[in-house]
């Protein structure tokens, strides 16, 4: 049995996944910074619950702590994250108005989450015979994308975000050639209706958990340090 943890998984693209990897075999514990919202989210599938907040070292190690003790983890999705700089009537916050204070609570949850809880899991994830790392990106992460002349991603005014998640890229290639025995990879799920965009996205989440849910269950030869849409590969 393939067990999985899902960061951020009480709601939005986190639960869908989490109702996804359930419905494909794994045991998901869905992670909740609220202990109570993530227990009646697990309820809702047949999922696990832990407590996790991706800020805090304690709440970090206590949760991997529970996880060891239950027998291990195979699969972790890092999918919590924010992005304070979209605003009411998607007003976002761009270059002239960014404030380092925004950028740094941005990259707390969205690229020193991911680094906190990397540190804590893969002692665990490297015990197991097929351990694998997702890592929720952006397309708005990609820089070739973001310079092309004619790119949509061209005209978003801001930067907070896109920052975060191509930091998040490069944490990815960096792990995965740290780490070469571990499938890490990171995904842009596509722009979809949560709560994090004001339920603005043009997919649904059950289009966007796909690619997560998909790169959840790779095999021991599948692709590492990669970054990937539902389509395929995507340019850095």
């Amino acid at each position: 049995m393939t067990t999985t943890l899902i960061t951020g998984g009480n709601k939005g693209l986190g639960f869908e996944t989490a109702r996804q990897l359930v419905a494909a075999g794994h045991t998901v514990y869905l992670s909740s910074r609220d202990a109570e919202l993530g227990r009646r989210a697990a309820a809702q599938i047949g999922a696990r619950t832990v407590q996790l907040d991706v800020t805090q070292d304690e709440s970090v190690a206590a949760a991997a702590s529970a996880l060891e003790a239950d027998g291990g983890l195979d699969v972790l999705v890092n999918n919590a994250g924010i992005a304070p700089e979209w605003g009411p009537d998607n007003a976002v916050v761009g270059a002239a108005d960014l404030t380092v204070d925004l950028m740094r609570e941005t990259f707390e949850t969205n690229v020193f989450g991911v680094v906190r809880v990397l540190g804590a899991f893969l002692p665990l994830l490297q015990r197991s015979s097929c351990p694998v790392v997702v890592n929720v990106s952006s397309g708005l992460a990609s820089i070739a994308r973001a310079a092309a002349a004619e790119a949509s991603s061209r005209a978003y005014s801001g930067v907070a975000y896109p920052a975060s998640k191509a930091a998040v890229n490069m944490i990815t290639v960096r792990y995965a050639k740290a780490f070469p025995g571990v499938r890490i990879n990171a995904v842009e799920p596509g722009f979809t209706a949560t709560d994090l965009n004001g339920n603005n996205g043009r997919q649904t989440v059950e289009e966007g958990a796909v690619v997560i849910a998909r790169m959840a269950q790779l095999g021991p030869d599948g692709p590492t340090g990669g970054y990937f849409s539902a389509e395929g590969r995507l340019p850095w």
